[in-house]
């Protein structure tokens, strides 16, 4: 009788353990899920339009079952700007890790990581942080670090610019400034698409001149 006892409570301090752990997942599903459709308001709505009620019908879920795992929409909001983050960088990495390291496919790569939704997103948000000082607060430290991050992770992945880090931060600096800008402005009807074509070869020409200078 004892050892059945010992043996009961010993199945029950296992369930015990993998019940918090199956909850722990089925939560981080769940919060998952809130992001993403956090993401699609985001690039339907605008930013100004993106209210918690529309991210929990997105989602398919009810306000207070949102409001279970996300007490209000800041740390939505904050969870948002993290997994966008991740994107990016997860992006980037995707683009450089290839064997073919010419110049114009990497430049290619990356204006087409511009043009996804994500980019979108991620705009509609650094518009808003202008005005939004809490928004800012948020998003500021996350650009930092996706600067630091992109630095680190193109250095390892493109070593043949380390005889000239002021040059590689240069082109890294054109490329970005470049290509987020024609996306902008692409979203916003400015861009010659006509033109499009040739700022992206002057771009490369660019980043060749700066690879061979002393």
């Amino acid at each position: 009788m004892a050892r059945t006892a010992t043996k009961t409570a010993t199945l029950s301090t296992e369930r015990q353990k993998i019940e918090p752990t199956h909850q722990a997942l089925k939560s981080a599903q769940t919060k998952a899920r809130l992001v993403e459709a956090t993401i699609r308001c985001l690039i339907k709505y605008g930013y100004s339009k993106t209210t918690t009620p529309k991210v929990a019908e997105e989602a398919g879920l009810s306000r207070g079952a949102m409001l279970h795992h996300f007490e209000n929409g800041s740390q939505l909001m904050q969870a948002t700007i993290v997994e966008l983050h991740h994107k990016r960088l997860r992006a980037f990495r995707r683009a450089a890790e290839t064997r073919d390291h010419n110049v114009r496919s990497l430049v290619r790569a990356y204006w087409s990581q511009v043009l996804r939704p994500n980019f979108i997103a991620f705009h509609e948000l650094s518009i808003a942080a202008r005005t939004d000082k809490e928004l800012s607060a948020i998003l500021e430290p996350v650009r930092v670090e996706f600067r630091e991050r992109w630095h680190e992770l193109a250095i390892q992945l493109f070593p043949e610019w380390q005889q000239r880090p002021d040059h590689f931060r240069v082109a890294l600096a054109l490329s970005q400034n470049l290509l987020e800008g024609m996306a902008v402005n692409r979203l916003t009807h400015g861009l010659d698409e006509n033109a499009t074509e040739a700022l992206l070869d002057h771009l490369e020409r660019q980043i060749l001149a700066l690879r061979e200078a002393d």
